[in-house]
């Protein structure tokens, strides 16, 4: 087990916000949504490959990733702000055809104090494209992965 983690910074949109000023539940999704797609997708011709990016999204691939879970634990409210807030991700487990991504969401790098506002978990499985069957995890995808595999998250909300 190691406490590697994987950096992504993402913006807040305007439109993240709720009515309390804050962004909303299906928001957060969404975000923790881009900054898996950032980490875990080969990238395009002019983006910056990270050393996780080993699934293949093209139009056509042969294996999907699909949402088994998803689970988010909210500890602060996360206010509009232009510097990007800090999502950091580590796989609390890696299975056969399924691995469990973790996060914490931070306030922007810089920011003082640090604000921890969320824990979250999302299983992920690859499956076959043409079948929807599991498919097992490449030993190349291993290979990426498992330097960023730590100690999961306690079970959300019941610390």
């Amino acid at each position: 087990m190691t406490d590697a983690r994987i950096r992504v910074p993402i913006h807040l949109r305007w439109g993240d916000l709720d009515a309390y000023n804050h962004v909303n539940n299906a928001s957060m999704l969404k975000l923790l949504e881009e900054a898996r797609v950032r980490a875990f997708w080969l990238p395009g011709a002019t983006e910056r490959a990270v050393p996780t990016a080993v699934i293949d999204a093209s139009h056509g691939a042969a294996q999907l990733t699909l949402i088994a879970r998803q689970e988010i634990e909210y500890l602060a409210p996360v206010p509009y702000q232009r510097d990007p807030i800090d999502i950091q991700m580590w796989f609390g487990k890696i299975g056969g055809s399924s691995a469990e991504v973790n996060y914490e969401v931070f306030s922007p790098v810089g920011t003082d104090p640090v604000v921890l506002y969320a824990r979250a978990s999302t299983v992920i499985v690859q499956v076959d494209a043409a079948t929807g069957r599991p498919v097992r995890l490449s030993p190349e995808t291993r290979a990426a992965w498992e330097p960023y595999l730590g100690d999961p998250l306690p079970a959300l909300g019941r610390r």
